[in-house]
């Protein structure tokens, strides 16, 4: 059986009206070109979409990333500032205090090792005259080694040397305290992008 169609071909624009004889497989070929056609069309369309989405979230996702690590710096810059006056302070002051009173614990804690093994040999400790009260003190009670003091006013007041035997030993906190304070100055002096781990 045949269908009959009209053309509706505006650029023929025909004079008596024209009719196309298809038979039913010629048209249901037509129509399922059609519309492989058109699932084509629009499959290649949402994909083009998609890749447009992905493009502008991709392109949406660096500018705020961007922004967020700009905002991070600027409010970690603020903060390193802000504390800069007073971790100076804290190395300036309270470390060489600090260091003054850990001396004798400390003094006792590198001799005891060195006493075990030695007996009642006599313990030498090389000093400055301003440690000695404190450092004496703490070693005559906690050991009751036989000891000899020997003021050095050269050293540095957190500076010590033992002596013990043939084993030596020297504790020097002036030079730790320097060391950190040189740490800390250093660490506000670089530039933010030079600093280590940030």
């Amino acid at each position: 059986m045949a269908v009959k169609l009209e053309v509706f071909n505006a650029q023929d624009k025909p004079t008596n009206t024209q009719t196309v004889i298809l038979d039913r497989v010629a048209l249901e070929d037509e129509k399922l070109a059609s519309y492989d056609s058109g699932y084509r069309a629009g499959w290649d369309d949402a994909n083009a979409a998609q890749s447009e989405d992905q493009t502008r979230i991709r392109a949406e996702l660096a500018r705020n990333l961007q922004a967020l690590g700009f905002s991070y710096h600027e409010a970690r810059t603020h903060i390193l500032k802000a504390i800069e006056p007073l971790m100076l302070q804290i190395v300036g002051r309270l470390l060489p205090e600090i260091a003054r009173q850990t001396l004798a614990p400390i003094v006792l804690e590198t001799l005891m090792p060195l006493a075990e093994g030695l007996g009642d040999a006599p313990v030498t400790l090389v000093l400055n005259p301003a440690s000695r009260a404190a450092v004496e003190t703490l070693v005559e009670q906690a050991t009751g080694l036989p000891m000899t003091i020997q003021e050095e006013p050269t050293l540095g007041e957190g500076q010590v040397y033992i002596k013990l035997g043939t084993q030596e030993a020297q504790i020097d906190l002036d030079q730790a305290t320097a060391d950190i304070a040189a740490a800390v100055r250093g660490f506000f002096e670089l530039p933010g992008k030079d600093r280590p781990n940030g």
